[in-house]
């Protein structure tokens, strides 16, 4: 969540920065202000208060040992203290709505964020060439289910639509897309792989944003209280929570491999066909804490970490840099990477990689003392996919299929999948 202290020295400037996301949201700042003002006069109160009643016990301690009526000063001792204690729900009642409040507000994005919506978003750079076929290229799902990998039918009757069954190879390949991305990140990039669990409580939900905005689209079960998570970013971020690290212990980097669950799929009948939406999708996710001061860096270094898996596979991609209106409600900044499936003539996200500040740190108090001497500060966390499935399995059916309806892999995927051409059983 935003810092309050900042909101009392700079409302302009954050208001300023929340409207390149929306334009409404000075108007919560207000609120928060002036709840907090209302919270602080309250405070300043009680601690007049408290003094005076303590200087009041001593002379009622006075009286009773000279043998004086300390009858009045008792009942105006009562007095204080029932102001006290009316002054002190007041300040539980603030502090309760100031973070309401604080909870649904978005992060600032950084400065070179550009204002806007989705139509504001810029493509930064662009790799690669689209493969020119000699033949009509096909879509995934015609190519999966010519090749009886994919199976979108029995899929949609265990479970509803969005979520497909790949069998055979298509399962293989999925699992070694998986296994080679977990390898690269841990014995070239120094992440630590971590196995995490897949429901959390709402305190972990809520440390990483997920709560309380977007509970409508995430999957609760309702007996125990959990959550089914929606990415491994929401454990692994959490994986520190409440914790005071040492600057010894910094960087921090995290790679995990999750199934992920999502209500919300997408608009209704938009981009619905196939692997381009589902309720249910396999990720690797890096998540790293670093100090503040290396945030903007890290997060250069993590999104090329993540575009060097998608050239080493040969895939024509681009690196979009999100306008604020389109960011993720916790995101200061994010590049989508999008890679181009030629089949259905689109570009997918593939990945998406971001910087939060210190926005989830204050929400799951992550901090680290860089010194004994100095005070503890919050981390700053960012996150990003590398990649996602399953519209890279879609992409790379799509780049790869040959005219006879088979699909040759990339040459880092043959050791992991065991084979270089998918074919018909």
């Amino acid at each position: 969540m935003l810092d309050v202290r900042r909101l009392r020295l700079e409302p302009e400037a954050v208001k300023a920065a929340l409207a390149k996301r929306q334009p409404n949201l000075g108007a919560a700042i207000d609120r928060v202000l002036a709840k907090d003002l209302e919270r602080r006069e309250a405070l300043a109160r009680v601690n007049h208060l408290k003094a005076r009643r303590n200087e009041a016990s001593k002379r009622v301690g006075e009286l009773k040992r000279t043998g004086g009526d300390a009858t009045e000063l008792i009942a105006s001792t009562k007095v204080l203290g029932d102001e006290i204690a009316s002054l002190d729900e007041l300040v539980r009642a603030a502090d309760a709505e100031i973070e309401a409040e604080m909870l649904l507000l978005p992060n600032a994005p950084l400065d070179e964020v550009p204002a806007g919506g989705e139509d504001a978003n810029r493509v930064v750079s662009v790799w690669g060439q689209p493969r020119v076929f000699a033949f009509a290229a096909r879509p995934h799902w015609e190519i999966g289910e010519r090749l009886g990998i994919l199976d979108l039918a029995t899929g949609a009757r265990l479970s509803g639509s969005g979520f497909p069954v790949l069998r055979g190879l298509g399962a293989r390949l999925q699992r070694g897309l998986i296994n080679w991305f977990l390898d690269v990140h841990t014995s070239e990039s120094g992440y630590v792989e971590l196995r995490v669990p897949y429901l959390v409580t709402a305190q972990t939900m809520t440390g990483t944003g997920q709560l309380p905005k977007f509970a409508e689209e995430s999957y609760q079960t309702e007996r125990d209280g959990l959550w089914l998570i929606p990415t491994a970013e929401v454990p692994v971020t959490n994986m520190h929570r409440d914790e005071l690290l040492g600057l010894e212990h910094l960087p921090l980097r995290y790679t995990a491999y999750s199934p992920c669950f999502r209500r919300e799929a997408g608009a209704a009948g938009k981009d619905t066909r196939g692997l381009l939406r589902v309720h249910q999708f396999d990720k690797v996710e890096l998540v790293r804490y670093e100090i503040p001061e290396r945030s903007r860096d890290a997060l250069e270094e993590l999104t090329r970490q993540a575009e060097s898996l998608l050239e080493r596979l040969g895939l024509h991609y681009r690196r979009v840099l999100l306008a604020a209106g389109d960011l993720g409600g916790g995101s200061a900044m994010t590049y989508d990477l999008e890679v181009w499936a030629p089949g259905v003539g689109k570009w997918l996200e593939v990945s998406s990689c971001s910087t939060y500040t210190d926005y989830q740190a204050r929400r799951a108090n992550l901090r680290f003392r860089r010194t004994q001497a100095e005070k503890p500060e919050f981390v700053h966390t960012l996150n990003g996919s590398a990649l996602a499935l399953p519209r890279l399995v879609a992409a790379l059916l799509e780049t790869y299929q040959e005219e006879d309806g088979s699909v040759s892999l990339p040459e880092p995927l043959v050791p992991y999948v065991g084979t270089a051409r998918l074919t018909a059983s």
